[in-house]
């Protein structure tokens, strides 16, 4: 497996992100490892809270909550999956699979940085991750935010502007990483903010991560992720975490999902769920401060 590594230079001077990169190693899928990035913020005592990212974005992400939550007295890690961020790339697309995100993920978390009584906050491939560990390691896990997310399992249609956004990233001869960004926000991304998203990617060679995400998601009831997801979404619909849906009423890729969720899951039912208006995919971006406000009213209200 080649592993690529971005220049540490490409990360000086990021606007409102001045959180020093923490490291763990996890395993390679080949032998060896690779280097996963984190930042921490918050007491280290406080309840912890995991702040998953998905495609094509980085922790950077989350740099509007993190104050937020951490002024609450609640201790944020929020990682860089691997091929995004500062974490190690892997250079072909083919080094990426689902299985191997939910591992990366469950290393860093569990097995170097042994978190408990967690509080997940995943948006986007934040969910999917996360949220198949929920349901495989219950144990962990206190309570979960789902924001502008899903867990499909192929065995229902994606939305035709998922599938337009999926031809986007694997034909396009040059990927630019900010314009997506932008198309899943309601606001307008200045230079420096746009900056930050590219930084990660100092050229196509590091994209493997972003072109390999989309092809990863369930599409087909025989995709070799259907089966592991189809077990979660039957462990959630009979958990009693605690469950808080805080979608955006502006993101047309995932939208649909909220009120299955509500619904589906037991950890769900009889909850006042936010919707956050004025906001896109990118709901970090749109509305940070908000989902961040979200995030601590339902750790101390649970």
């Amino acid at each position: 497996m080649e592993i690529l590594r971005t220049p540490d230079d490409r990360f000086a001077g990021l606007p409102d992100f001045d959180h020093p990169p923490r490291y763990a190693t996890v395993p390679a899928a080949a032998g060896g490892s690779l280097r996963m990035a984190y930042v921490e913020a918050g007491p280290a005592d406080g309840p912890v809270v995991l702040c998953l990212h998905g495609e094509p974005s980085w922790s950077f992400l989350y740099r509007k909550m993190i104050p937020v939550l951490a002024a609450g007295g609640l201790r944020v890690i929020a990682p860089d999956l691997i091929g995004f961020g500062r974490s190690d790339k892997p250079a072909r697309i083919e080094d990426h699979s689902y299985a191997r995100q939910v591992e990366w993920v469950r290393c860093l978390a569990f097995d170097r940085l042994d978190l408990r009584a967690v509080t997940l906050v995943g948006q986007d491939w934040g969910g999917l991750i996360g949220l198949r560990l929920a349901a495989e390691h219950p144990d962990r896990f206190a309570r979960l935010v789902a924001a502008n997310t899903g867990l499909p399992t192929g065995d229902q249609p994606m939305p035709e502007v998922w599938w337009q956004f999926r031809r986007v990233v694997e034909r396009a001869e040059a990927l630019d990483v900010a314009r997506l960004v932008q198309a899943g926000c309601r606001t307008e991304l200045t230079p420096d903010v746009r900056a930050g998203y590219e930084a990660p990617f100092p050229d196509g060679r590091y994209q493997a991560g972003p072109r390999a995400m989309p092809l990863l998601v369930p599409t087909a009831p025989d995709d070799p992720a259907a089966a592991a997801n189809r077990a979660a979404w039957a462990a959630l619909t009979a958990a009693t975490t605690p469950l808080l849906v805080a979608f955006s009423d502006g993101d047309p890729i995932t939208g649909g999902m909220a009120p299955v969720l509500r619904t589906a899951f037991a950890g769900a039912q009889g909850r006042d769920h936010p919707v956050i208006a004025g906001a896109g995919h990118f709901v970090q971006e749109d509305a940070g401060e908000e989902l961040a406000r979200h995030v601590l009213a339902f750790v101390r209200a649970t």
